[in-house]
């Protein structure tokens, strides 16, 4: 079972070629066996049908008491059939019961009454043919090799309670090259059809191969290219069907930026103005406040803008040292005065869009530091790629509330208040850029207590 595991194929292209290789094996076989079951069966009728018509004619002739040519003992009818008190076949012949019963059936239709029928096939060694005419008996002299391994049938009537009438006839030499011509034309016609199936395969699954890389490396619709419509007329309309709505995707994308880009220019104006109107109130405590007030619009615009803009990153991939930039934002957060270490770590290069995941990863601290007073950063490898741990000392999250954590504007009422900063859009920002690079993040609640995110990125 293990063995098969192995080598049964994991494309779909590879499993539909093996099954139908397979199965036009098995057909092969069906039809070679039964190619020569028939062969058999129509040498059985060929050899059967003449010596049952000649030994019913001898029986007939035997019992209107026909004269009859003597031999040396038994009584000679025709060449080929002798009647004598005893029946030819022995104990060490293979018998032949189907010729035995096909002459059962004939001479009971034909009304020839018989005791007994036995039939078997002998070697020339072991049939003494009556009848030899002298160039039969001379060609027989000449190479008695050929004649002792020429195949014989036997078929013996029983007439009358220890009278037989034995018919003795050559069988047709079969050509020992015939099983090699059927197997070599068998394989020649597998082969044939093998080939046209396995084409016919691959004509279909390398556009599909080709759709299904090109679904599976979506991100947005600038990165990913058009897929080559080819193979089949329903393949080709499915590749259709997707080239339209990447196209789609980019149109509303594009709307989308456009509409974005308005928002943000219509809503940091009149912030930008009550900025400036916020500096000239004598008051300021409420200065201050307004002051807030106004940033924390700021940033929420600024996180919501980028949530909605991460379909279509112009921030290309590059190699980072992760270690490196983790290490800067350690130190931004420790120069701000908050509880944040770094692990010591290898140099790990990493192939990301460094803004992106730098805020992705702020955005964890300081989560971790506004709900668990501290963080603790660390980094270890883990299933071919890199994971960013982020430890707080915080009261954690109810395990039923975790993934709706993710959730845009998504925040726990009874730890994680307003009165501590936030809109709740922190954890879905990170989730998303996590996606966007082809990672995932997660949090879980640690048994010595607090939570820990967990963001993997692909090495």
């Amino acid at each position: 079972m293990k063995l098969l595991e192995r080598l049964w194929p994991k494309n779909m292209s590879g499993q539909i070629a093996l099954l139908v290789g397979i199965a036009l094996l098995v057909a092969q076989g069906i039809n070679f066996g039964l190619l020569v079951r028939a062969r058999d069966r129509q040498e059985l009728i060929q050899v059967a049908a003449p010596a049952i018509a000649r030994l019913a004619d001898a029986i007939e002739r035997d019992a209107a008491g026909t004269p009859m040519i003597r031999e040396r003992g038994p009584w000679l009818l025709r060449r080929g059939v002798v009647v004598e008190g005893k029946s030819r076949v022995t104990g060490d012949m293979p018998r032949r019961e189907d010729i035995a019963e096909r002459a059962r059936v004939a001479l009971h239709d034909l009304r020839v009454p018989v005791l007994r029928v036995e039939a078997a096939q002998a070697a020339g060694s072991a049939v003494r043919l009556p009848g030899h005419d002298r160039i039969a008996q001379l060609r027989d002299t000449i190479d008695p090799e050929r004649r002792n391994n020429r195949p014989y049938l036997i078929v013996a009537a029983e007439v009358s309670p220890g009278r037989w009438v034995n018919l003795i006839t050559r069988l047709p030499s079969r050509d020992p090259r015939f099983l090699g011509w059927l197997f070599l034309q068998t394989m020649i016609l597998y082969f044939v059809v093998l080939a046209a199936v396995l084409w016919s395969v691959r004509r279909v699954a390398r556009p599909l191969r080709e759709l299904t890389g090109a679904v599976e490396g979506f991100r947005s619709a600038e990165s990913s290219t058009l897929v080559p419509e080819s193979g089949p007329s329903d393949v080709r309309r499915l590749v259709a069907a997707y080239n339209g709505m990447r196209t789609r995707i980019a149109g509303l994308l594009d709307e989308k930026d456009r509409m974005l880009g308005a928002i943000g220019h219509d809503l940091r104006t009149p912030l930008a103005s009550l900025r400036v109107r916020a500096e000239g109130m004598e008051d300021e405590a409420e200065r201050d406040r307004m002051a807030a007030t106004i940033e924390e619009m700021n940033r929420t615009l600024d996180d919501i803008l980028s949530l909605a803009r991460l379909g279509r990153p112009s921030e290309p991939e590059t190699r980072v040292d992760l270690s490196a930039l983790l290490d800067q934002v350690v130190d931004d957060f420790q120069a701000l005065g908050n509880t944040v270490s770094l692990a010591d770590m290898p140099r790990t290069t990493v192939t990301i869009r460094p803004t992106l995941i730098t805020r992705a990863v702020r955005n964890l601290v300081d989560n971790a530091v506004k709900y668990g007073g501290s963080a603790e950063v660390s980094v270890a490898k883990a299933e071919k790629g890199v994971a960013v741990l982020i430890d707080d000392n915080g009261p954690g999250i109810p395990e039923d509330k975790i993934e709706a954590m993710f959730e845009p504007f998504a925040r726990l009422e009874q730890s994680r208040s307003r009165e501590t900063g936030g809109t709740g859009l922190g954890l879905a920002l990170a989730k998303a850029i996590a996606l966007q690079h082809g990672g995932r993040l997660t949090l879980a609640n640690r048994p010595e207590g607090g939570l820990r995110a967990t963001l993997w990125l692909p090495g």
